[in-house]
């Protein structure tokens, strides 16, 4: 089957082409490979040779063994129900689908940015806008796909794609056995970004003999955390190749992934979580448009950990366009969740940021219970009136003090939901409904975003107080999902991405209202590590994982997921604690952003010394973590909860002449250890004992001599 290349484009080291296939010359489909790696590309085969196809009656052969994946899926909901097996486990491939064809292909260049805008329509009045943009300097590129009725009538749609990918693997004649490896990444409350690698066929996707039922893996996210369960992030790797893709989708709600096979060749599409899979409709008047969400793709001549690079780096390079200035250097935080279990008073915060000034530590954030509480319970949220028995000359005299003593007070919010017990529960003409009824999940509602009388609440609620009392950081929490959707709109799905987006738009006018501010995106941990929330704030969250042992897993875990500089991990101290657990707990900080809690107050000279030559070490490793690259290794047992082994974390910066070493060992015997490390000497160590550690033939060797131990090494190329 031979093929027509409609296009060819090389941004930054990848190669793309739009191509389609001769006997369909209209429709077009869309490949991607590293540029220097085109030479190694195959011709496929045209159609399969097995015994069990070439015995067929002569009238059904040949049998065609690849396809042009369309550039662009989608479903409305007046088509017939696709064939092969498939209802129930795509809406992908269907007749709407197959009748979008070529109108069209243009590209525009506006400084750093290049964007190809290919258009698709059908006879029945659907026109798709594929948009695949480049920044200059970037190895990913953002693609997005918009829907137009040009049509007379409505059109409902179920199904739309942000991107697909297909041809892979193009480095493969046949349908490539035993080399495509799929990474994903699980994810769970206090244990996130845990990576998950399976063989193709492990997954149960290789191709039916005769290609005639479809192989279908969808999965993704239902509801308001949209990393429930999985992250919005997908590895494919052809492991004889050397080559990786990757794929992240920006969404704060419901998505979905899904990998797609009927002949050699796989594809891989994402976006919204579809009418099956998402409760998602999508009804289109005459004239009106709809965009799916943003997705990055990427392509690399190497393995997982280099294709994540990449998509982190270009997330890294938009959070460092929109963050404060005062971000830039990572500054420590102390939040005193850990100290006062939600009881804060002005005296313990004064006690508090009494023990941290001069320590090198910027933000000092109240967590829960500075507000009333009308009701039983730890958290009261809705009403946000200032306690005034905690903070008996106002909370701005609090702030002042903490600003005194050369901190920036910071303050904790879930302005999202309401709690039973406040005023605010009763008004419910301006919350969430499903089926009729509020919608309350355990003891919340939640308030409705596309309600303009709820932005100005908040506005004077949120904004107002932050302006008034003088604080400088905010900790944004929410602490469960609000599920599959609300009422308000065509569909439960669509209301939910509505209302996602009016959440969006208020944090877009806290940044205008205060551009100072920080804002720390919080949800129970790590439940909206995805980018279209990251880039709204300056961090966020690793985990509510607070003294746990695998935190070094979990926050190592995130650097494939998200940039390090918004990678905020707990250090939670205590006075009982030894200088072993203090090392362990401190080192694993350095691995994203340094935020410290506990009982810092009552630690011993001798400890808060310890700690503080910890917090001296991390702002001299500040710029490494801020500009570095991240590789991980190490051997340790599956179970999080039960750890043996170690990992070693190493952050490159060449540019810096430095590398950063973070190790830890877990239980399990003494072991010596060597990772690839290119380095010259030693340059600082951090640990309750020295480690015997040397550089040596592009190798850094470690002595790992007791168990649950941590430190940290600063490293001269």
């Amino acid at each position: 089957m031979p093929i027509i290349l409609r296009s060819e484009f090389t941004l930054g080291d990848m190669l793309v082409r739009y191509q389609s296939p001769a006997h369909e010359p209209e429709r077009v489909g869309f490949f991607l490979v590293p540029a220097a790696l085109a030479p190694a590309l195959v011709v496929p085969r045209e159609h399969l040779d097995d015994p069990a196809v070439t015995n067929l009656p002569a009238t059904w052969l040949p049998v065609r063994a690849w396809e042009v994946d369309p550039l662009v899926h989608v479903h409305r909901l007046d088509d017939p129900a696709n064939g092969a097996y498939s209802q129930g486990r795509t809406l992908r491939a269907g007749p709407s689908t197959q009748a979008l064809r070529w109108r069209g292909q243009s590209v525009e260049r506006d400084g750093p940015l290049t964007t190809i805008r290919t258009v698709l329509a059908d006879e029945r009045g659907l026109e798709c806008i594929h948009e695949l943009t480049h920044r200059e300097g970037s190895a990913c590129l953002s693609v997005r796909t918009t829907a137009r009725n040009t049509g007379d009538a409505p059109i409902t749609l179920g199904l739309l794609t942000s991107f697909s990918l297909g041809g892979l693997t193009p480095f493969a004649s046949n349908d490539a056995p035993d080399r495509l490896w799929v990474h994903r990444f699980r994810s769970a409350w206090s244990a996130e970004g845990r990576p998950i690698s399976e063989r193709i066929e492990d997954l149960h996707m290789e191709p039916s003999w005769g290609v005639h039922g479809i192989r279908a893996e969808r999965f993704g996210q239902v509801g308001s955390l949209p990393t429930n369960g999985w992250f919005p992030r997908l590895g494919l790797e052809d492991r004889r190749a050397g080559v990786t893709w990757a794929a992240q989708l920006a969404h704060p709600g419901s998505w979905q992934f899904e990998l797609y096979r009927r002949a050699d060749q796989l594809a891989l599409s994402g976006g919204l979580a579809d009418r099956e899979f998402g409760h998602w409709t999508k009804t289109l008047a005459p004239g009106v448009s709809f965009s799916a969400p943003e997705a990055l793709l990427t392509v690399a001549a190497g393995d997982l950990d280099s294709a994540c690079d990449r998509i982190t780096s270009h997330l890294d390079a938009a959070v460092l366009r929109q963050t404060p200035e005062s971000e830039r250097s990572l500054p420590i935080i102390f939040n005193e969740w850990c100290t006062t279990w939600g009881n804060p008073t002005h005296e313990n915060l004064i006690a508090l940021a009494d023990r941290l000034q001069n320590s090198g530590i910027r933000y000092l954030v109240i967590d829960d219970g500075w507000a009333q509480r009308p009701g039983p319970g730890i958290q009261q949220n809705g009403d946000w009136i200032i306690n005034d028995a905690i903070f008996p000359d106002g909370l701005r005299a609090t702030a002042d003090a903490i600003r005194a003593r050369g901190l920036i007070p910071g303050i904790w919010f879930e302005f999202e939901v309401i709690n039973q017990g406040a005023k605010a529960w009763d008004e419910t003409s301006h919350q969430l409904h499903r089926d009729g009824r509020p919608l309350q999940v355990g003891n919340r509602r939640f308030w409705d975003f596309r309600d303009p009388w709820v932005h100005d609440y908040l506005s004077k609620k949120v904004i107002g107080l932050l302006r008034e009392n003088h604080l400088g950081y905010l900790k944004v929490d929410y602490n469960d999902s609000i599920g599959f959707g609300c009422d308000g709109a065509e569909s439960p799905g669509e209301a939910l991405r509505q209302h996602l987006d009016g959440v969006q738009r208020f944090f877009k006018t806290m940044r205008e209202a205060l551009p100072d501010l920080v804002i720390e995106n919080c949800s129970s941990g790590g439940h909206r590590l995805e980018p279209s929330m990251m880039e709204l704030t300056a961090m966020s969250s690793f985990s509510d994982a607070h003294e746990t042992n695998d935190i070094p897993l979990i926050a190592a875990n995130l650097h494939r997921l998200i940039p390090a500089r918004q990678n905020q991990i707990w250090a939670v101290l205590r006075p009982a604690d030894s200088h072993q657990r203090l090392a362990y707990s401190l080192a694993a900080t350095f691995l994203g952003r340094m935020c410290l809690s506990g009982d810092v107050h009552s630690l011993s000279p001798e400890q808060w010394a310890f700690a503080q030559g910890a917090i001296a070490l991390y702002h001299e490793a500040a710029p490494i973590i801020a500009a570095g690259h991240w590789s991980r290794h190490g051997v340790w047992n599956p179970s999080y909860r039960h750890l043996s082994g170690w990992q070693v974390a190493l952050c490159r910066a060449p540019e810096l002449g430095r590398t950063l070493v973070v190790w830890h060992t877990f239980a399990g015997p003494a072991s010596t250890v060597a990772v690839p490390c290119a380095a010259s000497r030693i340059r600082q160590q951090f640990s309750d004992r020295p480690l015997k550690a040397r550089c040596s033939h592009d190798q850094l060797h470690l002595e790992f001599t007791y168990a649950d131990a941590g430190g940290v090494m600063i490293l001269d190329s």
